[in-house]
Formats: structure tokens, sequence, C-alpha cells
């Protein structure tokens, strides 16, 4: 079932643009990453989405009914979807009380309410905290029980903004495992905003890539600044930041974006004869295994991501700083 259906939707603010988006579509009962660099939309979107900011213009449609951002009907809609912010606010006041605060605004009993509250602390694994004081809680620790105050209120649809950006290692690890659990045990829906391909690609089970305030075609994290020039054939080519030179298939004149798609680059393994043009050398800088396939970044010039089937390990084996050699076909590369 469709979660939210977004048409034709855009937020302006004086004369810049932060958001057009014509279509976009999300499944109800999934994990959504919202993908891209700072001043994408991202936290844009996921504000008009938790029913925090109205757009400028568009519809959204939540489990088939529209919302009406102009009326004073969205009480009872914000009672089925909540926010846990980048830098959420505890009361100070114990962690009990701050994840009873909103069962106690719903004239929740008090045996349920206790029941409520021991289930969802465990869930994020502050059980043990529950009569320390909110407010000397660390950074990850406090995410985590504003996770639990969110869950607490059974929503249908959770939201996080950049939900480890400030947090240490050990609590990203767990609040990454938290948001797994809450979609896999409660069939809660959610949907988070992150710079972090890697987190988005291990968590999500759809990323949705924003640029400038529009939806990509893909997961185009290989995003650069180039300059299209005519070459003497009459053909194109782009200069990628005066580094790399990649032959293009476009209309285009002057200095350009373009995103080249990761799983559309191919590994030439040591058999294969490497095309005339758009075949790079490099040097590979990462490997890491993500749900099923495995991600290579290389160094060519610039750095590259490279989605690749594991399968590929069985003829050739890959380790960090080998030489290899990748052909980026001129279908996979979108200039914008």
């Amino acid at each position: 079932m469709t979660l939210f259906e977004i048409r034709g939707l855009t937020k302006v603010y004086g004369q810049r643009s932060v958001l057009d988006i014509p279509e976009l579509d999300f499944e109800r009962g999934e994990i959504y990453a919202l993908l891209g660099p700072n001043g994408s939309g991202k936290t844009t979107l996921l504000e008009i989405l938790s029913l925090l900011l109205p757009p400028t213009t568009g519809t959204i449609r939540y489990l088939g009914r529209r919302i009406d951002f102009s009326a004073n009907n969205l009480t009872a809609l914000r009672r089925e979807i909540v926010m846990v912010p980048q830098n959420p606010v505890l009361f100070t006041a114990s962690v009990v009380k701050n994840v009873e605060f909103g069962l106690k605004i719903r004239n929740i009993p008090r045996d349920e309410r206790d029941n409520i509250i021991e289930a969802n602390l465990d869930l994020v694994g502050m059980g043990r905290f529950r009569d320390a004081e909110a407010h000397k809680l660390s950074g990850g620790e406090t995410q985590r029980v504003a996770i639990a105050r969110a869950l607490a209120c059974s929503p249908n649809v959770i939201f996080f903004d950049e939900p480890t950006s400030n947090v240490d290692v050990e609590n990203q690890l767990a609040i990454e495992q938290i948001m797994t659990e809450i979609n896999a045990q409660k069939a809660i829906s959610v949907i988070f905003t992150t710079h972090n391909l890697t987190q988005a690609s291990k968590i999500a089970h759809r990323v949705v890539s924003l640029y400038e305030g529009q939806k990509a075609a893909s997961v185009f994290e290989n995003i650069f600044s180039g300059e299209i020039i005519d070459a003497e054939n009459g053909e194109k080519f782009c200069l990628v930041q005066e580094k790399v030179k990649l032959w293009v298939n476009t209309g285009r004149e002057g200095t350009v974006r373009l995103a080249i798609d990761s799983s559309r680059i191919r590994l030439l393994v040591d058999e294969e004869v490497a095309p005339n043009r758009n075949a790079f050398k490099g040097k590979l800088l990462q490997l890491t295994d993500e749900n099923g396939h495995i991600r290579a970044i290389a160094d060519i010039g610039i750095p590259l991501s490279v989605i690749l089937p594991k399968s590929i390990l069985k003829d050739k084996p890959l380790y960090i700083g080998e030489e290899v050699i990748l052909h980026c076909p001129p279908d996979a590369i979108q200039i914008f």
C-alpha cells in the first residue's frame, strides 16, 4: 500500500527554490533513505512529510487521504507520524518521565503506560537508564531516549533527520540496529535523511537521492562538476574536475554537473580488453559488503564508487591498493 503520494511538490523561500519534485511515492512498511549532500533538500522534504512544514505548491496524500495543510486537521495525523530530530531535546526530568510525556497527554492508563515505557526503553537498550536524569545523558543516549519517546506513541511512520551525525561509533551502530528493528518488529515505516551512502545502503530498502532540491534518477553518489568540450570529430567529452576525460552523449554546453551510476560501472578482469573510451586505471581505496553486493571506491583521478556483484570475487579476488580498470559507458552518465 502506498504510504505517501507526492505530486507537483515545491518549496520556495523568497526567490530560492529548495524543492521541486514532480512525482514521488513511498510504500508502506519500508525503510527509505533520503540521500544527498548538504543543501539538497533532504531535511525540507522530511519536515513537509512529517507535517512540520507546509509545501509552497503541490499535493501530498497519506494512505490515500489528501493532507490539507491549511486546515486544523493535522492533530489526528500527527498521532500517526512522529519525527526524531537531529538534535533532540529532552526535558529536565528522568528518562521515564520523558518517555511517559506523550502517553499522559493521550490519557493512557498508568499500568499501560508503564508497560509501554518498559518495552520501548528495552528496545533501544536504555532500560537501565530509566531513572537517570535525561539532561545528563550523552548525545547517543539522548538520541536513543528520543527514539523510545517517539515509539511510545505507536506511530505508523517515524522520521529521522541525520540520526547518527552527532553520536559516537558505538551509538551509531546501536541506532542503525534500532531503526532496522523498529521496522522489522513493529512494521513501522521508517524514513531518514543521510549524506552517508554506506549507511543508506546498509539500512534502507529503498534510497531516494536528492540533488539541488530535485530527485535524481537513481543512487548517484558519483556527482562531479565538469566542462563540456567539443571534439574535432563533432563528438563531445566532459573534462571532470580538470582531471578525467569522459566521452558523453549530450546537447549541453559549458559548465555542467554530471552523475555516474555506480551500478553501471564495469570492473574489467585481466583477460578483458579495455574499450578505447571511458576506461580508466585506478587504485582500490575501499571495499565493503553491502546488502549482498560489493561496494568499491577507486581513485581514477577522482574518487569513483562502484557497486559490484559478489560473484565477481569468484573470478578475481580484490585487494585494497590493487590497480584496477573501470569502464564508464556513456549511458551510465547523466548530465544535469
